[in-house]
């Protein structure tokens, strides 16, 4: 098999970590780490369990760690609270009492972490997944995407690194793209008539979030984390945030030109430049947070 080819400046970029990734101070927890990207999942996996995951599995969780955990914003405090739960090697795994309370997003932002920090180029991806309720539902997911020398970008998901508890006829470290569509793919393929905008999102019983509003807020936080500014999931800004009634022709027409560079190709210069040159999609040094439990409210970034 031949092998692909990524660009100097893009390997670069991707492997250096981000301020979000960065381990700081807490890097000699890093050690002894493989390099198979298939096994960091499993290191993530067995550190971590989703808020879900107690009432799913019947895992007991703390109320307090089901409200907190996931609103920690970077890598450096989420091992601090994984290093004084249980001191033992990050390698080690947790037991479930140990654990970080997370979401997607916690999984994919330290599987990322440690990719770059073994050298393997990687970065967050955000989108839609269609492998949790087989009813064709495509639900709000984040997954890593990291370089393969052989293959070029593969996705992975580190939330599901564990066979006994997400059985799945796939491998978690090589995810199919029509089993996870990149916002930018989702969005082409609702403005073709090629799915219905509806089965995209959360379909929450009380008030469903679906719809190309929340596609192309996907698209903004996919464009951003393409950036390395790797966000909270409900963290938000700019055009056409504030819900459906707000996408218009001309809010439409700007991210169909934002969903061309956050698909399954994504090209590096035009991804970086439209970041950085427009307004409307770029993060701000100060977003609002929507969290679930401890929102809304005004969150400066570092």
């Amino acid at each position: 098999m031949a092998a692909h080819v990524l660009g100097r400046e893009a390997a670069a970029f991707y492997t250096a970590q981000s301020t979000v990734s960065d381990p700081g101070a807490l890097v000699g927890w890093y050690a002894d780490l493989p390099r198979d990207p298939g096994k960091l999942a499993r290191v993530v996996r067995d550190v971590m369990v989703h808020r879900v995951e107690g009432e799913q599995f019947g895992i007991p969780i703390p109320e307090d760690r089901m409200h907190n955990d996931a609103e920690t914003r970077y890598v450096d405090d989420i091992l601090r609270l994984l290093v004084a739960r249980d001191g033992a090697p990050l390698v080690e795994p947790r037991a479930y009492a140990d654990r970080f309370v997370g979401i997607c997003r916690d999984f994919t932002l330290l599987h990322v972490s440690l990719l770059r920090h073994v050298g393997i180029p990687a970065r967050m991806r955000s989108g839609f997944a269609d492998y949790f309720g087989g009813d064709g539902f495509h639900y709000d997911h984040v997954v890593t995407e990291y370089w393969d020398e052989q293959r070029g970008w593969l996705l992975a998901d580190a939330q599901i690194a564990d066979p006994e508890r997400h059985p799945l006829p796939f491998d978690p470290a090589d995810v199919p793209r029509d089993r996870f569509l990149t916002a930018g793919t989702a969005w082409r393929a609702i403005r073709a008539g090629a799915a219905d905008p509806d089965t995209f999102g959360l379909p929450l019983p009380d008030q469903p979030l679906v719809g190309p509003w929340f596609v192309a807020g996907n698209i903004r936080l996919d464009l951003a984390a393409l950036n390395k500014v790797e966000t909270l999931l409900w963290d938000v800004w700019g055009v056409g945030a504030q819900g459906e009634g707000e996408m218009a022709d001309e809010v439409r027409d700007l991210y169909d030109r934002a969903a061309l560079v956050t698909g399954d190709d994504v090209p590096f210069e035009r991804a970086r430049a439209l970041f950085a040159d427009h307004d409307g999609l770029r993060t701000p040094p100060t977003v609002l947070s929507l969290a679930p439990f401890n929102g809304p409210v005004q969150v400066t970034l570092r």
